[in-house]
């Protein structure tokens, strides 16, 4: 494959794979035939892999004979996404940060966590100019840094902070969506960005920056994708069907790194290079939650209760999951 795939040859090769991923996705048998069934998927700009599954209709293909109705919904970012999970407005959430979950649980939200994608630390940053005379993070002290709310670098920055000595309460956040908050620091009136990809290789290719501190070592950043929980308790063959798809998906963007990129150039408004760059650094390994596993996400519930951000204590071992094997 050259280094310029073109999207055209992206876009057939990905229709194969889809193709695949429709046909194994699930056996006709496990398919629920409901006439007037409707399935609303909330996603946001990094959800790259449900994004490619929405391109190439793969869950149309599979659900829609089975008299499935599929609706698409993009927010600006993970926190809204799952207010609207929480309300009713979807059904199943694109992969979320670590941290958007803890906050719907605060809220009190019935959600059932349905699959995450395996660490991806490097994928978010906290960026500052390249003429910023910021060095260090403990140099961020009293300055102002652009954040998005409850997102997974909402925690990088706390956890970050609290490595070099300094509580959150020792900066002033600017709580910003990311088009808004890459505005604001490149305009200046930020003296730092916390951001992640694609929009962290957006600004590292597009402009002069520098990384101060990255998730490794201190953050994980796992995406969970989830689904409401009445939805999840009675319909097991759509989340069986979209965890395959996913998880296939996931496998085809890392054997394929160029053609991922050209198809999803397009639909980001990005060049090429500037994904590969982003995709690099996601693990896109998506995989069963065990409830052993969330230690991280307790350790993130508790971080944002000592630092006021939180209205009440979060037992994140207190939520559903789905298990594949249930449909096996």
């Amino acid at each position: 494959m050259s280094k310029h795939t073109s999207p055209d040859l992206a876009r057939r090769h990905l229709l194969q794979a889809g193709a695949a991923i429709t046909a194994a996705a699930l056996a006709p048998s496990l398919l629920a035939q409901n006439s007037n069934r409707a399935i609303r998927i909330g996603y946001q700009k990094s959800s790259t892999l449900l994004t490619i599954i929405k391109a190439n209709g793969s869950l149309e293909k599979l659900l829609g004979p089975s008299g499935a109705k599929i609706s698409w919904h993009e927010f600006s970012s993970g926190l809204p996404l799952l207010e609207a999970l929480n309300v009713g407005g979807v059904d199943l959430s694109a992969d979320v940060a670590d941290t958007v979950p803890v906050f719907a649980q605060a809220a009190g939200a019935r959600l059932t966590y349905l699959a995450q994608e395996s660490p991806s630390p490097s994928a978010q940053a906290i960026v500052v100019r390249a003429d910023s005379p910021i060095r260090g993070v403990a140099e961020l002290k009293r300055k102002k840094i652009a954040v998005t709310k409850a997102a997974g670098v909402h925690y990088l920055l706390i956890a970050t902070l609290e490595k070099a000595g300094l509580k959150f309460s020792d900066v002033e956040a600017a709580y910003l969506s990311p088009a808004d908050g890459r505005a604001a620091f490149e305009r200046g009136s930020v003296d730092a960005w916390v951001t992640w990809d694609p929009f962290l290789s957006g600004v590292q290719r597009q402009s002069q920056v520098r990384v101060l501190s990255d998730g490794r070592g201190i953050a994980d950043y796992q995406r969970y994708y989830l689904a409401s929980t009445p939805f999840a308790d009675a319909n097991p063959d759509v989340l069986r069907a979209v965890f395959d798809a996913l998880q296939k998906t996931g496998q085809w963007v890392k054997q394929h790194p160029k053609e991922a990129a050209a198809f999803l150039a397009p639909l980001w408004g990005l060049d090429t290079d500037t994904i590969e760059l982003a995709n690099s650094r996601r693990s896109y390994e998506v995989r069963a939650v065990k409830l052993e596993a969330l230690g991280e996400q307790q350790r993130i519930a508790d971080t944002f209760f000592s630092a006021g951000l939180l209205p009440k204590k979060v037992n994140t071992a207190d939520v559903a999951i789905w298990k594949p094997e249930r449909l096996g």
